[in-house]
């Protein structure tokens, strides 16, 4: 069973950095995508980055470009999202998910808040 667990979520204030940390396991997979999805109180549901494992391909949200840097490390199975120059509107819930490119099928962590706040 694929198990993802993020860390490195917190309060942090406007302008300042963090860095998330999701590690998977429980698979064997190599073909596939890892995300970072957000969600806002009352907001939808935004992808906000995502890295593919092959090739660490990477593509990013326009209100996270340039402030964000998503990257992997494959012998560790983790993906990081470096953030900074954070702002009080990426406070959200962060959620790491693997997507295998064979299914489709899409795998989702518990999620880890992120509060950014004077």
């Amino acid at each position: 069973q694929v198990q993802l667990v993020e860390s490195g979520g917190g309060l942090v204030q406007p302008g300042g950095s963090l860095r998330l940390s999701c590690a998977a396991s429980g698979f064997i997979y190599m073909s596939y995508v890892m995300n970072w999805y957000r969600q806002a109180p009352g907001k939808e549901r935004e992808l906000v980055a995502t890295i593919t494992r092959t090739n660490g391909r990477t593509d990013y949200g326009e209100s996270v470009k340039g402030r964000f840097t998503i990257s992997r490390d494959n012998a560790k199975n983790t993906v990081y999202l470096q953030m900074n120059s954070l702002k009080p509107e990426d406070t959200a819930v962060y959620y790491c998910t693997l997507r295998r490119l064979d299914t489709g099928i899409e795998y989702w962590g518990q999620g880890t808040k992120v509060t950014v706040s004077s």
